[in-house]
């Protein structure tokens, strides 16, 4: 569906390709210079995104009530259907859509990756940074208490993930060429045509569309490369003003050689790199975690006291606390901000709710348990009191100021030695994946708008690019400040959809376990 023409495509394509020399006429100061320019237009998105009623952002009531909201509609179905789900991956139930029963549903039977690809696709897209630098900033912020609201605010997610991965494979679009065209712009549009709410309908959808293009360049890519740029600076000893833009330069070259070649480049890349990189990062943990044995019961009555008797300075309240782990976690696993469904529409299967099913399973695997390991790691490493709980987010340790993943590697150079190179190695990896996940993303959302023309695709992956050497360029607070804005505000239009559509999920639910009876006698 094309909404802007592609003369407008056209213009943003040469604005961006020009943008770019200039960028090399500044060689004093080049990052400081990036960071200024940014930080006004970030702050300004900030502020619209996240105003408050009664003192909480209203972003955050609609997403965590709406999170409960069907948690308790499907009946627990995070909790309930967490077996079902670990079967679907496993291919146990593959034989269903392999029949023709499903052709009467109306479903497409079209489809490009597995349910095992997809769900590493769009797990890709949530496990990244938010695990390693969220948290640690999460906790900076909100002391130890923090983590226990990031684990509820992820068991809740699991429900939203459900119906939303559910609806975006019930309303894909199929190309001619078999290519999947999903996400909430397509079951707002469409969904609510069919509920004669047509014009609500595309004004949610254009809207959701704009959105998810500016998370693909915040919180999916320049949040991804600003941490990446740290750790390597760190490693490196990088004092250059203009380190972190030529991070930034090779960082694009990278992801660039990845994302041209489509979803099924993605998948290839991503079933192989995701599973590699959370094992290598989950095994890490647990010998930090397990070689603290006597502690891990003291970590975890630290968290659960300080979630409701905070202690940290300048997180205020138990709201305050509560605030740092809910925005944290919804940035990490993005339950509700209806990402994941574009990758999750790909998918080959007839049974829509059995992808819904497969991706409740990424806030799971993302906050409650890689989160929560982070958090462990940080917690255990500061019973030393290496640095102090609240401020701005910087810590220090040892008379060094540290942010984000410097945390977390911070915490990791205690327990394992060189643990520098490996947790550097880990962070890239994350942010890559991430990159590249959300760039799919970000251009099913652009070709929405603009038209599915070649044209079109390359003004997105050269602006897309540029956002990695922005990202690798600003300040942490200016980058995750534009990326929360743009990830959060997602949240609105999906809303939309999902609040009018989620009985259709409810019909698609029952049609799946009524066809896995059939097959279990």
């Amino acid at each position: 569906m094309k909404y802007i023409t592609n003369k407008s495509s056209l213009l943003f394509l040469l604005l961006s390709v020009f943008s770019i020399p200039s960028l090399f006429a500044q060689e004093k100061g080049l990052d400081q210079q990036i960071d200024e320019a940014f930080k006004p237009f970030s702050d300004a998105i900030s502020n619209i995104i996240f105003f408050q009623i009664l003192g909480v952002p209203f972003v955050l009531i609609l997403l965590v009530g709406s999170a409960l909201f069907f948690t308790i509609y499907f009946g627990f179905v995070n909790i309930r259907r967490f077996p079902t789900a670990i079967n679907v991956v496993r291919g146990k139930y593959d034989e269903l859509d392999e029949s023709h029963g499903g052709k009467d549903s109306g479903e497409s039977e079209e489809g490009e990756v597995t349910h095992f690809q997809a769900l590493a696709t769009a797990v890709s897209g949530t496990v990244g940074n938010g695990n390693i630098a969220g948290v640690a900033l999460a906790i900076a912020l909100g002391g130890p208490g923090a983590t226990f609201w990031m684990v509820i605010c992820g068991l809740l997610g699991m429900s939203s993930k459900f119906v939303e991965c559910t609806l975006g494979v019930q309303y894909r679009d199929v190309g001619e060429d078999g290519t999947i065209y999903g996400g909430p712009m397509y079951y707002i549009s469409k969904g609510l045509k069919e509920r004669g709410f047509t014009m609500l309908g595309k004004v949610a959808a254009v809207f959701f569309a704009i959105f998810c293009i500016g998370g693909s360049f915040g919180g999916g890519n320049a949040a991804q490369s600003n941490q990446a740029t740290i750790v390597l600076k760190d490693l490196m000893n990088l004092e250059s003003s203009a380190a972190g833009f030529w991070i930034g330069i090779v960082l694009a070259v990278l992801v660039g050689i990845i994302i041209i070649g489509g979803i099924k480049r993605i998948a290839q890349v991503t079933e192989k790199v995701v599973p590699f990189m959370a094992v290598m990062y989950v095994v890490a943990c647990l010998y930090i975690i397990l070689s603290n044995f006597t502690l891990i019961d003291d970590a975890f009555a630290l968290i659960f006291a300080e979630a409701f008797n905070p202690t940290a300075i300048g997180v205020g309240s138990f709201i305050g606390v509560l605030l740092v782990g809910f925005k944290r976690a919804a940035f990490s696993n993005e339950a509700g901000a209806g990402s994941a469904s574009i990758a999750h529409s790909a998918v080959k299967t007839k049974y829509s709710a059995s992808e819904g099913l497969v991706a409740l399973l990424e806030p799971f695997i993302d906050t409650v348990v890689i989160c929560t390991m982070t958090a462990l790691v940080i917690v255990i490493f500061n019973f030393g009191g290496a640095f102090q709980y609240g401020g701005e987010g910087a810590v220090m340790i040892d008379g060094i100021s540290y942010e984000g993943a410097g945390i977390t590697s911070k915490a990791f150079a205690q327990y394992i030695p060189f643990s520098e190179v490996f947790l550097t190695i880990a962070v890239v990896l994350f942010a890559v994946s991430t990159m590249i996940s959300w760039s799919y993303y970000g251009l099913q959302s652009w070709k929405y708008l603009f038209g599915r023309g070649k044209a079109a695709d390359l003004a997105y992956k050269l602006l897309f690019l540029t956002f990695v050497i922005i990202g690798a360029s600003a300040s942490m607070n200016s980058i995750w400040a534009f990326s929360d804005a743009m990830i959060f505000a997602m949240v609105f239009p999906n809303m939309v959809g999902l609040f009018f559509l989620f009985p259709v999920v409810k019909k698609e639910l029952n049609r799946y376990l009524k066809a896995i009876r059939t097959i279990e006698g």
